[in-house]
This record gives C-alpha cells, sequence and structure tokens, in this order.
C-alpha cells in the first residue's frame, strides 16, 4: 500500500474524495455565514449608501478569502494525518 508515488487502493481514493467533499461544503458554510455576518446588515437594514456599499464589497472580498482558507486548512490536515508515520521516531502515544 504505497501512497506516495504509487497507486491509490480503492479505500484511500474513498477517503480523499469524502475529504474533498467535506472542504468544500465546509467552506461553503464558512464563507456563507462569514458573508452574512459582515453583508447581512446592509442586505437587511436601509443603511446609508455608502455604509451600505462598503459592507457588501466587504462581505465578497472576506467570503472567498475564507472559502480557500478553509478549503486549504481541511486538505493540508488531511494530507499530514494520510503520511505514514517515519521509522525511528517514537509515537506520540508510546
Amino acid at each position: 500500500m504505497d501512497t506516495h508515488g504509487g497507486r491509490r487502493n480503492k479505500a484511500e481514493q474513498d477517503a480523499a474524495t469524502v475529504e474533498i467533499g467535506y472542504a468544500l461544503v465546509s467552506a461553503t458554510f464558512a464563507a456563507a455565514v462569514v458573508f452574512g455576518a459582515v453583508a447581512g446588515p446592509a442586505l437587511l437594514f436601509d443603511l446609508p449608501k455608502l455604509l451600505g456599499a462598503t459592507l457588501l464589497h466587504l462581505g465578497l472580498t472576506v467570503a472567498p478569502v475564507v472559502f480557500l482558507a478553509r478549503v486549504v486548512s481541511v486538505l493540508v490536515r488531511f494530507r499530514r494525518e494520510r503520511q505514514p508515520s517515519q521509522p525511528g521516531r517514537t509515537s506520540p502515544d508510546s
């Protein structure tokens, strides 16, 4: 079962697919929450035009950043957890 440079088995492919799906869904949710928190008041309340436009622009700027940060953090964590332990080192549980 060589995952570095070799072919992955079906279980590893399935785990990667699930993790990618989780990363995308959780990133979409996080970006929507951030967008709602930042731009929501501009959409719900009658704010001054400049303030409303600023909040909307800020929400549209921050939400994609949150999305990308979440996807990257989930996938990097998944990759680190999937790497085999290095020979000669003790594991933290020992």
